[in-house]
């Protein structure tokens, strides 16, 4: 049985989602869990809901809980990483609330953008450091890399380490859902080849039964029933002809087209949700605040309960100002159900799965550029189909996107290339030239602006970042 390994299992939702997912599976239900996390009451918390959860699954996983992140590594077989460098407070509050000060507005701010490039210097140097620890304990593990700035991390470890990564996201399979959805069609029915960087991958290929769907998805743009949750997504499918995966939230702060100061009609008409990372985070905490009380009694049935009051809540929510979205996480969340609560769609198991037992699958994952995407820098991180069994995770060659898409992930590909040289050279300089070449950023601020808003970012961070020259 493997050993598997949970770094940042205080995330207590997500970690409960992976594993659930793991034991899910009969030949995996005897692995050895590892927890591991810095915060001794949320890993308290996580050890309460994997012993619960694997009693609700009949599964026996021998259950290890550690603050020590060595005796989690030592000999594991495979480790995932799910942490956040800073937490939401003080770190990401800070990332929101100084560029505010400036006139510059986010949405999500933790892929790129100034809020991604500073938890990119937040957290490169941990995954590191972690990656060093596995060189000595665990030389054959395979890392599976949740943590975000997804392209930034993976860029780095893929320089600085020889320890096999894949870093893993929902986007590309949540997508197809999505529009699915809007379609009308069974999600499972779609035939789809997805190739580009992480939350700026495009839809080379999007078909049903053989006959692609681009004309039926524009023909929701023509007739106006693009749903309002995701009109800079099909407002980009317009212009370019290919839909992108990230959500429309993430994607408007990675172009320099949709997010103004001087524009409020922008951000009306394309409903984009300013601040709406940290006021998801605020919502989690107090759901959060709720559960642990049944999560520290062991009440399963009370758990369960009070999460489906939750999503009720915030389905009645959603509702009065957008159906369209009321509507797909309605059945989303009722498929879930259908399918068993042990299936979250991540890929983290059945990259585990795979290699563990051989059956083959293919998964999106996102790995160096060597020979898989021509026209996009080599080394860099791109998100690409991959064959996973027991030789492990395999990439898969795309070729070349179509120009302009290769186009407009450069300009991504060159803020995350400036900032992983910031955080492996130390060099400050490196820091401001990621701010000055963000298109957002750019977008909305002069060249002095930047570099004080890039010093008053270090300096509010102060520890969680390292010394720069």
């Amino acid at each position: 049985m493997p050993i598997i390994a949970f770094i940042g299992a205080g995330s207590t939702v997500f970690a409960r989602n992976l594993l659930g997912d793991i034991l899910s599976f009969p030949e995996l239900r005897g692995s050895t869990i590892r927890l591991f996390d810095i915060d001794p009451q949320r890993l308290r918390d996580s050890e309460r809901m994997a012993h619960l959860l694997a009693a609700s699954l009949d599964a026996r996983p021998r259950i290890e809980a550690t603050t020590a992140r060595e005796r989690a590594l030592d000999g594991a077989d495979y480790a995932l990483a799910m942490f956040q460098v800073g937490g939401y407070r003080p770190a990401t509050v800070t990332d929101f609330e100084i560029p505010r000060r400036y006139g510059l507005r986010q949405t999500i701010g933790d892929t790129l953008g100034i809020g991604g490039i500073m938890r990119g210097l937040r957290t490169i140097p941990v995954l590191l450091e972690m990656c060093r620890d596995m060189e000595r304990l665990c030389p054959e593990v395979t890392l599976l890399q949740y943590v975000n700035p997804m392209a930034m991390n993976c860029w780095a470890i893929s320089r600085a380490s020889r320890i096999t990564t894949v870093g893993l996201c929902h986007s590309v399979q949540h997508t197809v859902g999505e529009l699915a959805y809007d379609l009308g069609l069974p999600e499972e029915e779609i035939d789809y080849l997805c190739a580009g960087i992480n939350h700026m991958a495009f839809y080379l290929r999007f078909a049903h039964r053989g006959a692609d769907l681009y004309p039926r998805l524009r023909q929701i743009v023509e007739e106006d029933r693009v749903p309002a949750w995701n009109r800079v997504r099909y407002e980009l499918f317009r212009r370019l002809g290919y839909f992108v995966t990230e959500s429309s939230e993430h994607i408007s702060e990675y172009t320099p087209w949709f997010i103004k100061r001087d524009r409020p009609d922008l951000i009306e008409r394309f409903n984009i949700p300013l601040d709406e990372y940290p006021a998801r985070c605020e919502r989690q905490i107090a759901e959060w605040e709720g559960m642990r009380p049944l999560l520290e009694r062991g009440d399963a049935a009370a758990l369960a309960r009070y999460e489906r009051e939750m999503r009720e809540r915030r389905l009645a929510e959603i509702a009065p100002r957008d159906p369209d979205l009321a509507g797909y996480l309605r059945q989303h969340w009722a498929r879930e159900r259908q399918e068993g609560a042990a299936r979250s769609g991540e890929y983290g198991s059945l990259i585990i799965h795979a290699m563990e037992t051989g059956q083959p699958r293919v998964i999106y994952g996102n790995v160096a550029n060597h020979g898989l995407i021509d026209n996009l820098p080599r080394g860099c991180c791109v998100e690409v189909p991959c064959l996973v069994d027991r030789n492990g995770v395999q990439p898969t060659r795309v070729g070349a996107l179509p120009p302009h898409l290769a186009a407009l992930m450069q300009t991504n590909i060159n803020v995350q290339a400036l900032t992983v040289e910031a955080a492996l050279t130390g060099k400050r300089e490196h820091i401001y030239h990621a701010a000055m070449l963000d298109p957002h950023t750019a977008a909305e601020l002069d060249l002095e602006q930047i570099w004080e808003l890039v010093d008053e970012l270090i300096a509010a961070h102060g520890d969680w970042l390292p010394a720069y020259a």
